[in-house]
């Protein structure tokens, strides 16, 4: 702020804006290397363009009911990528078997995803979004395995996975 404006103005020229955390998301995948034309979608082209239940979850950040989901249980190799904008984002060689009846990892792609403080539930946990289209994916907690000690538990609504 210019230092020529009296205290009184500065008060004035204060902005709020609210922004949702997927707006945000979504204006940081534009400065990325990876394309954002997904996140320009409005939401009515959202609902047309996913499931129910993945819409719900992508962008309502919403939970699937643990051990709904075939990709828990799934062990051919090849990548899981965002059910909003298909970009890649874990290699089936990080999948594990983390007992929680969700999809886990202990690591993703490079650029695939982008993380939120989520204090939801009156805890503080760290929120995984898609990279490209800002999709709520899960959370990623610090009790996974070797090498990274990390456990992204995902929501499989919130993936398609595509075999080698």
């Amino acid at each position: 702020m210019p230092a020529d404006i009296s205290g009184a103005d500065r008060s004035v020229i204060v902005v709020h804006m609210k922004v949702s955390r997927i707006s945000v998301l979504s204006m940081l995948a534009a400065w990325t290397l990876v394309p954002a034309a997904a996140s320009a979608l409005t939401d009515d082209e959202w609902r047309k363009r996913l499931r129910p239940q993945a819409y719900a979850v992508l962008r309502g950040h919403g939970t699937e009911i643990p051990g709904s989901s075939p990709l828990e249980a799934e062990t051919r190799k090849g990548i899981y990528q965002c059910a909003g904008c298909r970009l890649p984002l874990f290699s089936s060689a990080a999948k594990y078997d983390s007992g929680t009846g969700w999809p886990s990892f202990w690591k993703a792609l490079p650029h695939a995803t982008a993380s939120s403080q989520d204090n939801e539930l009156g805890m503080t946990r760290t929120e995984i979004h898609c990279a490209r289209c800002g999709g709520h994916l899960g959370h990623v907690f610090h009790d996974g395995p070797p090498p990274t000690g990390l456990r992204y538990c995902m929501n499989g609504v919130a993936l398609t996975f595509v075999p080698e």
